[in-house]
């Protein structure tokens, strides 16, 4: 899987550093969901992410990385990493370079020689993202007494056509941002889906204190004069440009960077 996606996306890594119109960077994201059953896998992928994985990447350039347990949402338990880079051939291929890395081997003996009658985990997925040209770095919500009861939200609009899928990000651009700035969301990144299922889609993140926070705040975005605006827009309007919404509320793991 990971060998796959690395050469699938190692052909976009000759244009470097990806660009915005202003000439600032954007990130590329990785989202890595670990399918896991209750029970010893569970402790035993915690255990090699927060001594063995996230080390590793760090070394490599790969930072901060993201940690977490899916609360709500369809296949529970899943563990869900976030990890952005700036070099995308670094993001891609950071995998395939872990087996040269000493410290991580000898971190990670347990997890990656689990016997096939007790394996570590059921099934690993990767998608692959570039940052959204108007917010192109991840920004970590700011660490407070409450930053191991946050809660973040990681939603996906999927659109009919590549055509919808574009005016999407283009109403991000063109309003959206400050409406979620003005209704006091954490925005921790916003992606355009290069690689993954069910495209074109677009997948973004939030955090939040705790659910109440959460339909507070989302009820200060639906009032707000300017998304009523936004979303009767003729451009906008003309038909449904978002198909499909997944809605993921994710808890930080003890170990997570962000």
């Amino acid at each position: 899987m990971t060998a796959s996606l690395a050469t699938s996306a190692l052909a976009l890594a000759n244009q470097g550093s990806a660009q915005t119109t202003s000439g600032k960077p954007r990130e590329y994201y990785e989202i890595r969901k670990y399918h896991l059953q209750t029970g010893p896998q569970i402790k035993l992928t915690d255990s090699y992410i927060s001594e063995a994985l996230i080390p590793a990447l760090n070394r490599m350039g790969i930072a901060p990385i993201g940690a977490f347990h899916l609360d709500i949402g369809p296949e529970t338990p899943t563990l869900y990493l976030l990890l952005p880079c700036s070099k995308l051939e670094t993001l891609v291929s950071a995998e395939l370079q872990l087996v040269h890395d000493e410290q991580f081997m000898k971190a990670a003996e347990p997890f990656w020689n689990a016997p096939a009658t007790a394996p570590a985990f059921q099934r690993i997925e990767s998608s692959l993202h570039i940052a959204f040209e108007g917010w192109p770095k991840l920004t970590p919500p700011a660490v407070t007494a409450e930053h191991g009861k946050r809660i973040f939200q990681l939603r996906t609009y999927e659109s009919p056509s590549s055509q919808d899928h574009i005016r999407k990000v283009e109403m991000f651009h063109h309003g959206e941002f400050d409406i979620f700035q003005r209704a006091g969301f954490g925005q921790v990144f916003y992606g355009d889906t290069l690689i993954g299922p069910r495209m074109p889609n677009l997948t973004y993140m939030l955090s939040f204190s705790d659910l109440t926070d959460l339909n507070l705040k989302w009820d200060k975005f639906r009032t707000d004069p300017e998304w009523t605006k936004l979303r009767s827009s003729p451009r906008y309007n003309f038909e449904e440009i978002v198909s499909n919404i997944s809605n993921l509320i994710l808890s930080p793991t003890a170990y997570s960077q962000i």
